[in-house]
């Protein structure tokens, strides 16, 4: 199984605090299935700046440190962009980098509360660069599940998007996970990944929330999801059903 989103370089964001931590993740990851793991440090999200060359060498520093205390995990470069007006010409300056360095995904973050005016003209100067954009954790942002027919219109021009383990299993609330399985339901995300940050309050949970979705989806979306996953890493295109706008229930005639 392959993890494209996690946040297990030490050192370097709100995730792992140290190597022995990384370590214990990795151990963790490989208990649940977890082959391969893409490193996603936080991004220009107000808080950290973590550029493409950094990101690499810390990837390669674990790997070795991997290999020397027996985890049989791969970890591969990735980055959790905070959404930028300036993404596309720090992209060009190598500042930027795309899941596993393939130059085809690059994980898009939006605030939590909140889609920015341009997130829609920035997403399609993306695409015209055959970059394709992946919205991570769209479950949990405040205005999308109040109008998630602003991410049925992102998806429909092309972009992608990822849900949380976490909150497919309820551990982000009844709200996010009701949200998630909905999004789901919609064809609106196309992978389910860890977003580990720790071994506490957030860990991997992927084989729980995996068995959910073969619950309430069927085995054909488990696969579906794996397989985009490494498609991803392989830089080779997605499979991707017709998105549907997110079915609200009535209630005595409301909404």
């Amino acid at each position: 199984m392959i993890d494209l989103h996690c946040h297990i370089l030490a050192n370097i964001d709100d995730g792992s605090q140290s190597d022995e931590m990384s370590v214990a993740m990795a151990r963790k990851a490989v208990s649940e299935g977890i082959t391969q793991i893409v490193a996603t440090p936080h991004h220009q999200n107000g808080r950290y700046v973590n550029e493409k060359d950094l990101i690499v060498k810390k990837v390669k520093d674990l790997n070795e440190l991997l290999v020397r205390e027996d985890v049989p995990l791969t970890v591969l470069p990735g980055q959790e962009n905070r959404i930028y007006g300036e993404i596309l010409e720090d992209y060009q300056n190598s500042k930027i980098l795309t899941l596993n360095d393939t130059g085809k995904y690059i994980f898009i973050e939006l605030p939590s509360s909140q889609v920015p005016y341009y997130t829609e003209r920035l997403l399609f100067d993306i695409q015209s660069k055959g970059i394709v954009p992946i919205i991570v954790h769209p479950e949990r942002n405040s205005r999308l599940i109040e109008e998630p027919e602003l991410l049925y219109n992102l998806i429909s021009k092309g972009a992608l998007a990822q849900v949380t383990a976490s909150s497919v299993t309820g551990r982000f609330g009844k709200k996010i996970k009701k949200f998630s399985h909905q999004l789901i339901d919609a064809n609106l995300v196309h992978f389910v990944s860890s977003d580990a940050h720790n071994l506490d309050g957030r860990s991997f949970h992927m084989q729980e929330a995996l068995e959910r979705i073969e619950k309430e989806n069927g085995r054909e979306m488990i696969y579906a999801f794996l397989e985009n996953a490494e498609y991803v890493i392989k830089g080779q295109m997605c499979f991707k059903e017709s998105p549907e706008r997110v079915k609200r229930k009535k209630i005595l005639g409301i909404f």
